[in-house]
């Protein structure tokens, strides 16, 4: 999994509308970048409500936002319009970002094994250095746990 002071990964990818964004687009900025397991689900739903909600403080943090998944872009743009998101959607269906953040991991749930998104946030500084990875998110107060690192910074 990427590291705190590592470089952020070259990536390029779809977003709800097909609009291919690029990490390159974020350089000189500081940015948050959530990967989350599936659109629409209950958790990933409640993280990305929250984030929408406290969008415009996050933004007044200096942050740009990028939610990332393996989902197909007609299941990004149904998610992102339902709750009328602040902020780009990525599809990830061929695994290549999640692979170069080392988020596509073995889990397990009812005592099943499965290749998946592990629920992981990054921070990333104006230099696309990596400030903090988020491994343990709150779905239902994210923000409020990258707002407060960003005080702390």
């Amino acid at each position: 999994m990427l590291q705190v002071g590592d470089e952020l990964p070259r990536f390029e990818g779809p977003n709800q509308e097909e609009k291919i964004i690029k990490s390159e687009d974020f350089r000189g900025r500081r940015l948050v970048i959530f990967f989350y397991p599936k659109a629409g689900t209950p958790g990933c739903t409640a993280e990305a409500c929250n984030l929408n909600e406290n969008f415009d403080a996050l933004k007044k943090a200096g942050y740009q936002i990028l939610g990332i998944s393996v989902d197909p872009v007609k299941n990004q743009k149904k998610f992102h319009e339902k709750y009328s998101f602040k902020f780009d959607l990525i599809s990830d269906e061929n695994k290549d970002i999640v692979e170069k953040f080392g988020v596509w991991q073995m889990k397990k749930f009812m005592g099943k094994e499965y290749m998946g998104i592990v629920r992981t946030t990054f921070l990333f500084d104006e230099n696309a250095l990596c400030t903090r990875v988020i491994e343990k998110v709150n779905t239902k107060a994210h923000a409020q746990q990258i707002i407060d690192v960003s005080v702390c910074k």
